[in-house]
């Protein structure tokens, strides 16, 4: 097996030769798995590799409402949790707060196989969960209800899934846990905390629509920085200063860049027009004082952003209503609160400063 012979020897493997025998090993597996599925009749698309997929790992706490089973988990412990899954196999669970942004990655995909019928880029949503297997049935059952295209599960029994986002290549990990999400964000894998809304709205079925805060999500939080302490005089002055300075990266620059690419696929196709991913800037920044740094940050990383809304410190939740996005991203917790309270589904990316003031408050 690669890696395993004695580095004396002088036919021993150097890492990269290692490296490039596991990857040549991955593509042969690839290759007898494609030619197994390729000789079964289905209309079901396969899933795409991992290396050319957008991998989205979602938790069942984050896909479904489990709220009654984990009271039951917390109050009775695991065995009696086990059981009454056992017993409502056959019980379809409820949306939970991810549940429309995956039903809207799954519409982005058929528009992409309908124009791209061979082609692998195109989103891969992975099920992640420390689940126990013998709860899998009813997260089938329920998967199958409502007719989503889940293939991949990770059911850890109770051990934390961490550990296989990197296995996965996972592009994104959303989770009702926040403690497992900040162990992602650690582990350098762009996360957040799924919030269900207080309020019922309709979300789009033809477009995803998907909003970022910028600061401390797409962008790192040197600014956000100066911001807590010197003060917001000093931050613009900062800001102006440094306008031709691109910001460095947050943990979701990633994901609004597999975004990006998904989007000039349909633009290849004269679909701008009809594209059905659409991305949102929602910063409390001020547009005059601080906004050029950002544009021109997004400029400089070659990606689009289709609309940009700067505050100026007003409330984000009027706006998100307006917009209706299937997923918001915030740093800043006042932030998620007040857009769930109007309807949105909101997912806090425990990432900066931030993070520290929450605590300590």
């Amino acid at each position: 097996a690669p890696g395993t012979m004695s580095a004396s020897g002088p036919e021993a493997p150097q890492p990269s030769d290692a490296a490039e025998v596991r990857l040549q090993e991955a593509e042969q597996d690839w290759a007898a798995a494609k030619a197994f599925y390729d000789n079964l009749a289905s209309k079901r698309p396969r899933p795409p590799k991992p290396q050319h997929a957008i991998t989205v790992a979602v938790s069942s706490r984050a896909l479904f409402d489990l709220v009654e089973e984990r009271r039951i988990f917390e109050e009775q412990g695991v065995e009696k949790y086990v059981e009454y899954q056992q017993n409502n196999e056959n019980v379809t669970l409820k949306p939970g707060p991810a549940f429309y942004f995956v039903k809207a990655l799954e519409h982005v995909n058929a528009r992409l196989l309908e124009l791209y019928p061979d082609d692998e880029e195109r989103f891969d949503i992975v099920l992640m969960t420390n689940n126990h297997a013998q709860v899998g049935v009813r997260l089938i059952n329920s998967i199958n209800h409502y007719g989503l295209t889940i293939e991949r599960f990770c059911m850890t029994g109770g051990k934390s899934p961490i550990g296989y986002l990197t296995a996965y290549l996972t592009n994104l990990y959303l989770s009702a846990d926040s403690e497992k999400v900040q162990e992602a964000i650690e582990a350098g894998i762009a996360s957040a905390t799924m919030f269900t809304a207080n309020k019922d709205v309709a979300y789009s079925d033809t477009q995803l629509r998907v909003a970022f805060d910028g600061d401390a999500v797409l962008f790192s939080d040197e600014s956000e920085q100066i911001v807590k302490e010197q003060g917001l005089d000093r931050f613009f002055e900062h800001e102006q200063l440094n306008e031709n300075k691109p910001l460095a990266q947050g943990p979701l620059k990633g994901f609004l860049e597999d975004l990006g690419k998904l989007q000039k696929k349909f633009y290849a196709k004269n679909e701008r027009l009809n594209c059905p991913i659409r991305t949102f800037l929602v910063t409390a920044r001020s547009a005059a004082s601080s906004g050029a740094r950002v544009l021109k940050t997004l400029r400089s990383w070659g990606l689009e952003i289709d609309e940009a809304l700067f505050l100026a410190g007003a409330p984000k939740g009027p706006i998100l209503v307006k917009i209706r996005p299937h997923i918001f991203f915030d740093d800043q917790m006042f932030h998620i609160e007040g857009a769930q309270k109007l309807g949105t589904i909101a997912a806090h990316v425990p990432y900066g400063v931030a993070q520290k003031y929450h605590k300590s408050a």
